[in-house]
């Protein structure tokens, strides 16, 4: 199973709802406000395209693949997040 790091900035004021429930088919975490990890099997690019399909022409996004280090601090729901985040994390197998 790979992890993946989403981040998107939405450049025009819209509604982010969509773009939420397409994330959330997948297995999920909401770590910051614009900033989300799921795992998967698909590539990095078939992620992007998937998310791309309800995000503005204009809107960024970033879809990065977690090796399984890392460190956090005072992400949403915090404890609960972080239980997520490093049993995925721990997980992974490069």
């Amino acid at each position: 199973m790979r992890v993946y790091q989403i981040s998107y900035d939405l450049r025009k004021q819209r509604n982010y709802d969509a773009l939420y429930e397409r994330i959330k088919t997948y297995p999920w975490c909401h770590v910051l406000e614009s900033n989300w990890v799921i795992t998967t099997q698909q590539s990095a690019e078939q992620v992007r395209d998937n998310l791309a399909q309800v995000m503005d022409q204009d809107d960024g996004l970033l879809v990065t693949r977690l090796s399984g280090e890392a460190a956090w601090r005072k992400l949403n729901y915090h404890d609960q997040v972080s239980r997520w985040l490093k049993e995925k994390l721990e997980a992974i197998t490069v």
